[in-house]
């Protein structure tokens, strides 16, 4: 409780610091999650259409997952340098696996009578995807999404390593300078952060998920 006291009398010296740099770390998780979206949903729902190429995009999605948040991190220094944007492309490409395998499991796993009905209906294929694959594939693909967004906000609190701001700062320098109470000022908002955005996304998803598809 102590360390807890001395934590709430650090971010009242200085409350503005703490909220620039909780915008800072809603911010980059948001953009990497959004551009980590952008291309796996398109590509996992490509991958289950045509299933060209889907051995090794899965094989290299699933060796994504495998790989530490600080790794990609380090990875993306090298490269694209330090900052805000070696940071975003690094947490983008941690969001890429589980939602790349999520879109692509929820279309295969929609029953081929349903895509066959709707072609009988006078569908075309545009139509179909929009109206019957998409909603159908729904709960699956936010699935991957709630693990990415969640894996995304742990893994920006890394960001800081390589100069992307964020919570991850109290963190680092806390850690540096053996001050725990500094560190609990970048990890109790990043913990409270990811379970908010974990509990959205759970309701999001029971409210966009077609009423028949619900768990009772």
């Amino acid at each position: 409780m102590n360390l807890l006291a001395q934590a709430w009398d650090m971010f009242m010296a200085d409350p503005s610091r703490v909220g620039a740099a909780l915008w800072t770390h809603v911010l980059l998780s948001a953009c990497a999650l959004g551009l980590g979206a952008l291309v796996a949903v398109p590509l996992g729902m490509r991958l289950a259409l045509s299933q060209r190429g889907v051995l090794l995009a899965i094989n290299l999605a699933n060796t994504g997952r495998t790989l530490p948040s600080l790794a990609v991190l380090a990875l993306a220094m090298p490269l694209l340098g330090t900052g805000f944007l070696p940071s975003l492309v690094a947490l983008a490409l941690l969001a890429l696996p589980p939602i790349l395998l999520n879109t692509y499991a929820g279309v295969r796993g929609i029953d081929p009578e349903v895509i066959d009905a709707a072609r009988g209906m006078g569908m075309r294929e545009r139509q179909i995807t929009w109206r019957v694959r998409l909603p159908l594939a729904q709960p699956t693909i936010f699935a991957g999404l709630r693990i990415a967004a969640v894996q995304v906000i742990s893994g920006a609190t890394l960001a800081a390593y390589i100069g992307g701001g964020g919570l991850g700062e109290f963190i680092t320098s806390g850690v540096a300078m053996m001050a725990v109470p500094q560190v609990l000022l970048g990890a109790i908002p990043a913990t409270l952060l990811a379970i908010a955005v974990d509990s959205l996304f759970g309701s999001l998803q029971k409210h966009l998920t077609p009423k028949g598809l619900r768990n009772p």
